[in-house]
């Protein structure tokens, strides 16, 4: 199993913006991710705190883990949020999972 983190910062007048954009990109992105093998998991996030915003997936193998690397939707939604100034941690990392809960 695998865990896949995607991480971005944003400025800090934007906060309200990022988060109401991150929300409704489920519209495009949940049915875009269902389509593709092996997503166990996903969720996605901001955190005023730190103005970052966070992808985590949970995937059952690498490769199926590094198909979100081609996903045309999430591809176009990184261009709008660099757009409107957004910065990407990258790479992005796909962790080989150790435990979990039962």
């Amino acid at each position: 199993m695998y865990v896949r983190i995607s991480k971005g910062s944003y400025p800090a007048v934007s906060h309200d913006e990022f988060t109401k954009r991150m929300a409704d990109a489920g519209r495009t992105l949940i049915p875009a991710i269902k389509r593709l093998p092996g997503c166990l998991n996903y969720y996605a996030a901001t955190d005023e705190s730190s103005l970052t915003m966070i992808n985590v997936s949970v995937w059952d193998t690498l490769e199926h883990a590094q198909a979100m690397a081609t996903l045309p939707e999430m591809g176009e939604l990184a261009k709008e949020f660099i757009a409107l100034g957004a910065e990407f941690e990258r790479p992005i990392i796909n962790y080989q999972a150790l435990w979990q809960l039962p």
